[in-house]
Order: structure tokens, then C-alpha cells, then sequence
């Protein structure tokens, strides 16, 4: 216990003693000696700190220079030194770069895989895995690869490179390659460092050339990411790549058929295995209606989704986006090490970063060429007039007696000459004339020397005009590898504009609500009790009460929500044309309101009030309407009104249309000051919002507000939907959300009743000869057929092209009458649906098909807009219709009087 107490002693904790490393006064201390002191706080701050810099600079976070990680660095560096043109085992690669990197094998390999399933800069051989499943690579013994082409261009050069030495001081290593390209932005990167975190998305090869020449070029550019999973992206938030930006990824979806989704790309970071995985759990949720999924997937992606029965396809498509990861954001992070330090850049920063290295490596490279053209022909001048003097023939160079005086005599005879010579006479290059062979001096020929030494000026001049041009080299250099490499690299992820798809919209109403109006609890549990609606499990509920306030709620098995509710259902957010009507009593006593509302969003949870909040409010009527109908309603005063004004009507007629759609907040509008009895609906109201735009989806044959399957057009309260089977039977039905189509469906639309429709048919009353017939279709709901009565009549074609024309192809033995064209206008007049027509022909007719019209209607005249819609006559809904004023206060006092009783 005592040297536990003794060890704790030389423990402090003082921050006021310790040295901070980067401290004047701080001292690298042995942390083995017993007699020194520990500061925890200090040991703490200096080991994280020195382990902090060490990820972030030397492992996880990528360098703009070159933009590799330094494992990625190490492994091409042993590439580039194992290089023979061959293929080498990924375990032989593995254990060379081990040399510089150190860290274990493992890391080495899996970096190595993910540089090679990249296809940029890395040629593989065998099983590297698949980016689409997930399959790991094979083991690094089995597999092999080489440096591309690509790399071997762009990567590196020793002359350009700075070097360190290795971790062990045995090998050098670059500090950064000389890479003439925006890797980075091609390869993208990702990191978690200490504080810190990477993700830098992939972009087009092809669009990172031409990006770069237009930077050169002065010109605007944007970059935006491309991925080898496909798929489409929705760039608009973006935000050059910068932290803070955010992009959407979606999958590729495709109808097989009406039952059937298939899956052909993924969003980036996703493999098959996962997307199924969220697609099936999302199923088990209850979220999607599907039977199964099929995993087909080989070389390419197939993921198949068996739709259940009457699901529609197109609402399933955007349930897949909402509920699972078919869509995902992924948020960018440009951090990269500049300057030995860590910065947030945009993608746009580090593509100009780039382009001006890729720019002052080629100026460093023309330049190191110009001084070996230089040195070359330095040389060649040397050697011309040390040849062509015979200077190794003087009488004083062959008495000399050392090398000095050789080189002291050698020099004074070139002094004449220095004149012609690029730089000064050095005492190495004498040396260097001295080992000239006298086979070499013998074969001098000076017309070549004279060649060779022309050529090395033409090319030294070139260099200078490149060096004066160093932009457009540059430029040409970016356009030179889009022409070579980038065929191989097309776009493979479309770039595109999502819209916003409301969970709640294509959620499945997998649920059913409840109501337990004496206890006040609602859910999808109560299955004994009174039945709202379907729902689904992520809806919200919107719930009224009798005293004028509402709340929103999340759905769940059982919730308590309190008595007096007169109205709930699936609350829908931004929804602007459910139209609630509402006539509410102030207080106890006080005056009557009528007001219209709608509800987009609320805060879950909280009650509003609807009223002026006077204690004894009660709410005497209130209707919620789907698409902003305004009924007529009947107020009938209470009949101690006619007491003080004995004149005065019992009744009030007020239309909900006569009031403005205001927000929740407002009072609404006085309705009377008199004592109320009752309200009742008079007739059924009318939309105030003006059309509606109703789509139909083939796969369920059911109509939606959705923009799911084919628009129908927009349609007013009196439009009509004109339906029309293969059987030749039709019939109008209005657009009620909840009709049910048939399968046989040949055309629905709305109807119009001026249409002219043209059909041919064999008619099976007339021994099966073809007939034409124009018509308008009736306005019925019952069921009519054009085809007549007989069920053998088989229909050709039906058009409603205003000048349709048809053409008869004859055929057996009336073959030779060929074809003959028929103007349909022209060849028999409108009639009623129900009129045989006129016959084609009597010869034998091998096909009737139709032709373009060569004839169009005339653009009608703009008329005046009226806002005076026709409307259907209105059923009178009054209960005390054909009853007089003193009728209905007998009833009412003997209501009143039967009350007094009870009471």
C-alpha cells in the first residue's frame, strides 16, 4: 500500500510546472528515469498531438501535390522500381513497398487493391474483386498487376522528383511525385484522420481535361462528380466539392414490366448485397409492397423487384428512392495537406493547384532538356575544334610533361574559340577531351558532327519557343491525354435535377386507423373500435376539436388524444388545397364565425387554436375538403329570436365559396349575432381552386394527384373521364380517386364531347365486310358499344385524328388491286355511335392500316377566359325543406320543451 502511494506521489498532475512541447523551456525527458516526474497532462498533449500530426500528414488525408496518400505514394514508387514492362505478384509488390512503407502487409495490399479497381493507373491481372458486390480480392499470391500506361506518362520522373530518405535510412523515397495530372480529383479520396475527416468524390477523366484546358484558356469551368457504379447524381447543392455541400445519388430503376423493377446501377458507395438488404428490410416494414427480390447480378448489375399485385410500379419507383438506399446524400469534404498542413478547399482550388504544378513540371522539364541539348552541344563544339585543329597533334600537348600542362595547353588553344562556345571551357571538359579514342578522332566525319549539332539547336530553339508558350503546351498536353486515354473513361453517372419525393406520399397504407371516441385514444391497434382510414406507419394525424383547436400527431398503435374530437385523418404538409370549413360559436353566448382554412405545417404536438380562445367556444360546424369544396349550408336561429324581433327570418342560407381561404389564425367572418339552433348542408359544394391535374397508372388502373403513370389533363368539378375497352364498350366516369378501371382498357381520357372518333371494323352482321364509321361518344355512364351489338364484330382501329385517312391493302386473289387510300372526311359523314357505317369494300382485303393526315385543324381563336363555369344542378340536401317557419318552431319547441323535461 505504501509504494502504491509512493508511485502515485511522483504522478503530478500540474499543468503550471509542465513544458509544453514547442516551448522554449521544454526538454525531452527519459520517461524510464525513476527519479524524474511524469506530468500526465503533458505526456497526454504531447503524445496525442505528435500521434494527431502523424495520421493526418502521413496516413489518412491526401496531398495536393500529387494526390496520393502516402501508401499509395510508396506502393507506385515500388512499382516504378520493379518495372519491366511485366506483370508483378501483388505479394512480391507488397513486400518491396515495405521497404518505405511501415506498417504491415495488410494495409499495403488493400491499398493496392483499391488503386487497381480504380483503372487509372494500375494494369491487374486475376481476381481483383468487384466494386458492385463487394467481393473481396483474391489472395495477393494469386493475383498480379503493373503499372498502366497512363502512369508511366503522367506519374513520374526522377529529374523533376525530390527525394527523403526511408523511414530506416536505407532506401529514398519521393516526398511527393512529379504527377502531371489532377489525380485527385479522377481517383477521389477518403479519410478519418484525429479531428479531421477526407471524402474527395471521383470526377471524369475526359471532364478534368477539359476543365483544365479552360482554366488555362481563361474560360469559366465546374467539375462535378462521376462515379464507376453508374447511377444518376443531383449536383445542385453541391457546392464545388467545399465541406458544407451535399449531393444526391441515385440508382438506376427500370420497368421490366407492370410487376416487375430491375435495378441496373448502383449509387456510389453501395454494393448489391447492401442495396437488397435495404430493399428487403424495407419490405418486412411494410414501407414497399413487394413479393421478393432477385439478385441476377454478374458482370453487370440486375437486381429484380416482383411487384405484389395491383402495386403501381411508378409509386414503388419513388418508394425505393424514399425508404431505401436506391437513394442516398453523400456529403464532400475537400481536405487535402498544403504546406504541411491540413486545408478545406473546393474542388476548383485543387484542379487550379494542379493544372499550374502540371505547368511548372513541364517548364522544369523543358528546362532540365535545354541544359542536356546545351551540354551536348557544348561538347560537340568541343570535340569539332579540338578534331578539326588537330589540338592532339601539337607539339607542346605531346611534350607536356603531367595532365595540368596538358589541360593549361589544351585551354590557351581553345581560347580563339570561345566566342562560338555556349559556356565557359571547364577543366572536366578537357578531361573529357582526353578520352576521346583515336578511332573515334579517326573517323571524324564533319558534315554529321555539323548535322547533329544542327538538329540539337532546332531542338533547343523549340524548347525556347515552348518555354515562351508554356500555357498553350500545357493545354496541349491536357488535350493530348483526353485523345489517348479518354475513350476508356466515358461518363457513367447522369447528371440530373431529383425532385423532392414526399415520404409520406408514396409510403403504403399498410395501417389502419382507429377512433375510441369515448376514452380519447386513436391508433392502429384498436381494431375493435370505430375505423377512420388506411394509413401508413409514418403518417401524421391532424385532429379537431369541438372547442376550435387542433394538433398533429405522429401515428402510433395507441395514443391518447382526449374527447370531443369531431374530425381526424392523414395530415399532409405543404398540403394547400384541403380546405377546412368551419363556423364557430365565440364563447359561451357571443357571435357566430365562418371561416376557411388550410393547414401546411404545424409543429407536432402543439395545439392551436382556430379561435379567438374565449373560455365556452364550441365549434357548431366543420367539414374538411379534399379539393377546397364550398358547400351551401342552412343556419336555423334559435327560436327565442323571433321574441324581440318578430319579423325577422329563422333561416340563413351562406355559401362557403362567398368566403376567402385566409390563414388558421384569422377570426373569419361574422355569420350572425343571434343564438344559434343548427346547421345543416344544403348542397354539396364546388371546388373554389380551379382544376386539378389527375394522372392514371396503368400498372394499379387507378387515377392519383400523385404524377404517377399518364396525365389525364385538368379537370373541373363537371369534367368527366372517357373510358374505352378493347371490347368496343365506353361509358364517363367522374374522377373520384377511389374508381376501379378494368384491365381491358383501350383509351381513357377526359372527355370531350365535340369529339369526332373514326373507327373501321368487320362487321360480323354484315357476312364480316369492313366498315367506316365517324361518331361522337355519348355523355352516359351506362355502358354503350360501338361495335354494335353483335359480340363476332372485330375492331380494326379507332382514331380520333380530325382528317384521318386509312390505306386497304388487298390481298389472295384481289392481290392485284394493290392498295387504295381512303379520305375518312370525305368518305362518309358523322352519324350516332350507334350507325352501321359505310363499307370499305367487298374484295378481299389483306391488312387496313392507318396513315398520316395530310390535313390539320385550324388554330381556333384565343377566346375570353370566364370564370363562370358550368355547374351540375345542385340536390337540395334541407331537412326542413316544404316545411314552413312556424313548422319547424313547433319542432324546435317541442325539442326545446322535451329538453326542459330531461332536464
Amino acid at each position: 500500500m505504501d509504494d502504491e502511494k509512493k508511485d502515485d506521489e511522483l504522478i503530478e498532475i500540474n499543468d503550471e510546472e509542465q513544458g509544453a512541447e514547442g516551448h522554449s523551456d521544454y526538454k525531452p525527458v527519459n520517461r524510464f528515469d525513476a527519479s524524474v516526474v511524469h506530468h500526465l497532462s503533458g505526456m497526454y498533449q504531447n503524445w496525442f498531438l505528435d500521434y494527431a500530426s502523424y495520421v493526418i500528414l502521413e496516413r489518412a488525408v491526401p496531398h495536393i501535390e500529387d494526390g496520393l496518400k502516402p501508401v499509395q505514394r510508396r506502393i507506385l514508387h515500388s512499382m516504378k522500381r520493379m518495372d519491366d514492362g511485366r506483370y508483378n505478384k501483388v505479394a512480391n509488390i507488397v513486400g518491396h513497398t515495405m521497404q518505405f512503407h511501415p506498417h504491415g502487409d495488410a494495409s499495403i495490399g488493400d491499398a493496392l487493391v483499391q488503386l487497381g479497381q480504380k483503372d487509372l493507373l494500375v494494369d491487374t491481372q486475376g481476381n481483383w474483386g468487384n466494386i458492385l458486390t463487394g467481393d473481396r480480392a483474391a489472395a495477393p499470391r494469386y493475383i498480379e498487376a503493373r503499372l498502366s500506361k497512363f502512369a508511366l506518362d503522367t506519374v513520374f520522373n526522377p529529374k523533376t522528383t525530390e527525394w527523403q530518405l526511408s523511414y530506416d535510412g536505407r532506401n529514398k523515397e519521393p516526398i511527393t511525385l512529379p504527377v502531371k495530372f489532377p489525380l485527385l480529383l479522377s481517383q477521389g479520396a477518403e479519410g478519418i484522420a484525429v479531428g479531421l475527416s477526407s471524402k474527395i468524390l471521383p470526377h471524369n477523366f475526359c471532364e478534368i481535361c477539359d476543365a483544365a484546358i479552360s482554366y488555362l484558356h481563361g474560360e469559366e469551368f465546374h467539375l462535378y462528380p462521376d462515379f464507376q457504379t453508374g447511377g444518376s447524381i443531383d449536383v445542385s447543392k453541391y457546392n464545388d466539392g467545399q465541406r458544407g455541400g451535399v449531393v444526391k445519388v441515385r440508382a438506376k430503376i427500370e420497368k421490366l414490366d407492370q410487376k416487375t423493377l430491375v435495378i441496373r446501377e448502383l449509387p456510389f458507395t453501395k454494393t448489391v448485397s447492401t442495396l437488397c438488404e435495404s430493399i428487403t428490410k424495407a419490405i418486412e416494414k411494410g414501407k414497399i409492397k413487394a413479393r421478393r427480390v432477385d439478385d441476377l447480378t454478374s458482370a453487370e448489375v440486375e437486381i429484380l423487384v416482383h411487384l405484389a399485385p395491383g402495386v403501381s410500379s411508378d409509386k414503388t419507383i419513388d418508394a425505393l428512392y424514399a425508404f431505401t438506399d436506391c437513394e442516398i446524400n453523400i456529403s464532400p469534404n475537400c481536405c487535402v495537406i498544403k504546406d504541411d498542413k491540413p486545408q478545406f478547399l473546393t474542388v476548383s482550388d485543387v484542379l487550379i493547384h494542379s493544372v499550374e504544378r502540371t505547368k511548372d513540371l513541364i517548364r522544369q522539364e523543358l528546362e532540365i532538356r535545354k541544359n542536356e541539348l546545351l551540354e551536348q552541344y557544348h561538347f560537340c563544339s568541343l570535340e569539332k575544334i579540338f578534331i578539326e585543329e588537330r589540338i592532339y597533334k601539337d607539339k607542346k600537348f605531346e611534350e607536356a610533361p603531367n595532365v595540368d600542362k596538358v589541360c593549361e595547353h589544351i585551354d590557351n588553344r581553345l581560347t580563339p574559340f570561345y566566342p562560338q562556345l555556349v559556356r565557359e571551357v571547364t577543366k572536366d571538359d578537357i578531361l573529357r577531351l582526353l578520352e576521346i579514342k583515336m578511332q573515334r578522332i579517326l573517323k571524324f566525319n564533319k558534315e554529321k558532327a555539323d548535322e547533329l549539332m544542327a538538329r540539337i539547336k532546332a531542338e533547343i530553339e523549340e524548347i525556347d519557343r515552348d518555354l515562351a508558350n508554356l500555357v498553350e503546351v500545357t493545354a496541349s498536353w491536357f488535350q493530348f491525354l483526353k485523345d489517348k486515354y479518354g475513350k476508356g473513361h466515358p461518363r457513367l453517372t447522369e447528371i440530373r435535377n431529383f425532385d423532392t419525393i414526399e415520404a409520406s406520399k408514396v409510403a403504403e397504407a399498410n395501417q389502419k386507423l382507429y377512433i375510441n371516441r369515448s376514452e380519447g385514444f386513436i391508433g392502429t391497434g384498436l381494431k375493435k373500435d370505430e375505423f377512420v382510414c388506411n394509413c401508413s406507419d409514418i403518417d401524421d394525424i391532424i385532429i379537431f376539436y369541438r372547442d376550435g383547436k387542433f394538433k398533429v400527431v405522429r401515428v402510433a398503435e395507441k395514443l391518447f388524444v382526449g374527447k370531443n374530437i369531431i374530425w381526424l385523418g392523414v395530415f399532409k404538409k405543404n398540403d394547400k388545397r384541403t380546405i377546412y370549413n368551419m363556423i364557430y360559436r365565440d364563447g359561451k353566448v357571443g357571435t357566430s364565425y365562418i371561416k376557411r382554412f388550410n393547414v401546411t405545417g404545424v409543429t407536432r404536438d402543439r395545439e392551436v387554436d382556430l379561435t379567438m380562445g374565449t373560455p365556452g367556444t364550441r365549434v357548431l360546424y366543420f367539414t374538411a375538403n379534399p379539393n377546397g369544396e364550398a358547400e351551401v349550408i342552412k343556419v336555423t336561429l334559435d327560436a327565442a329570436v323571433l321574441n324581440d324581433h318578430p319579423r325577422m327570418s329563422l333561416f340563413l342560407e351562406r355559401s362557403f365559396a362567398s368566403i376567402d381561404i385566409k390563414g388558421r389564425t384569422s377570426k373569419g367572418n361574422i355569420l350572425t349575432k343571434f343564438p344559434v339552433h343548427r346547421i345543416t348542408l344544403k348542397s354539396q359544394g364546388h371546388s373554389t381552386l380551379g382544376g386539378r391535374k389527375v394522372w392514371f397508372d396503368p400498372d394499379v388502373n387507378r387515377l392519383n394527384y400523385d404524377e404517377h403513370g399518364r396525365l389525364l389533363g385538368e379537370f373541373f368539378d363537371e369534367d368527366q373521364i372517357l373510358v374505352v375497352l378493347k371490347s368496343g364498350e365506353f361509358y364517363l366516369t367522374n374522377f373520384d380517386l377511389n374508381n376501379h378501371y378494368e384491365e381491358n382498357i383501350l383509351r381513357i381520357e377526359k372527355f370531350e364531347a365535340d369529339k369526332i372518333w373514326t373507327c373501321v371494323l368487320f362487321d360480323a352482321d354484315n357476312q364480316g365486310y369492313p366498315y367506316l364509321k365517324r361518331f361522337q361518344m355519348e355523355a352516359t355512364k351506362r355502358k354503350q358499344n360501338y361495335l354494335g351489338e353483335n359480340a363476332q364484330s372485330q375492331l380494326v382501329l379507332l382514331t380520333d385524328v380530325v382528317y384521318p385517312r386509312i390505306q386497304v391493302n388487298y390481298g389472295g386473289a384481289d392481290e392485284f388491286r394493290g392498295s387504295e387510300e381512303i379520305d375518312a372526311e370525305q368518305f362518309i359523314a358523322v352519324k350516332g355511335f350507334k350507325a352501321k357505317g359505310k363499307r370499305i369494300s367487298t374484295y378481299q382485303i389483306e391488312s387496313i392500316v392507318e396513315l398520316e393526315p395530310t390535313r390539320f385543324p385550324e388554330e381556333p381563336e384565343a377566346s375570353e377566359n370566364t370564370d363562370n363555369q358550368e355547374t351540375q344542378e345542385e340536390q337540395d340536401l334541407d331537412p326542413d325543406a316544404g316545411k314552413s317557419q312556424q313548422q319547424v318552431v313547433d319542432e324546435m319547441t317541442g325539442q326545446l320543451r322535451l329538453f326542459d323535461d330531461e332536464a
